[in-house]
């Protein structure tokens, strides 16, 4: 294992900020049983996220003409904790399409970011105070 192999594995906050979005954490997500055996079908839980995720990652996953369901729920309000059901209709996997999801609200993030920063290099906008 190289020095910066290394360096991301134990410390993501020296990897450089182009580089951060390649480290995994193992504890962030996990497939929940009850997972269909042809993967078609699956539940995940991803820890210390809220609706802010939920929604919009379900929102760009039923965007994919493969994906046949997703919904998403909160288990207990006081629990930081969120559950999101995929069900495809086959040609791609439940784990494929989260992927997928991901990325794509990934890539709007990083559009919006753009716009945003974009048209504050213009200044064309004003502060109006009510």
């Amino acid at each position: 294992m190289s020095a910066e192999e290394d360096i991301k594995m134990e410390d993501p906050q020296q990897v450089p900020q182009d580089e951060q979005e390649m480290v995994y954490n193992p504890d962030k997500i996990k497939i929940l049983p009850g997972a269909a055996e042809d993967g078609t079908a699956a539940s995940f839980q991803i820890v210390d996220e809220d609706h802010t995720l939920g929604n919009a990652l379900r929102y760009m996953i039923m965007k994919n003409p493969e994906v046949e369901f997703c919904g998403y729920s909160i288990p207990h309000p006081s629990e930081n904790k969120l559950n999101i059901r995929i069900q495809t209709y086959g040609s791609i996997s439940a784990v494929e399409a989260l992927h997928q999801g991901l990325d794509n609200l990934s890539e709007l993030c990083d559009v919006v970011e753009d716009k945003f920063a974009e048209k504050l290099k213009e200044g064309d906008f004003t502060n109006e105070d009510p």
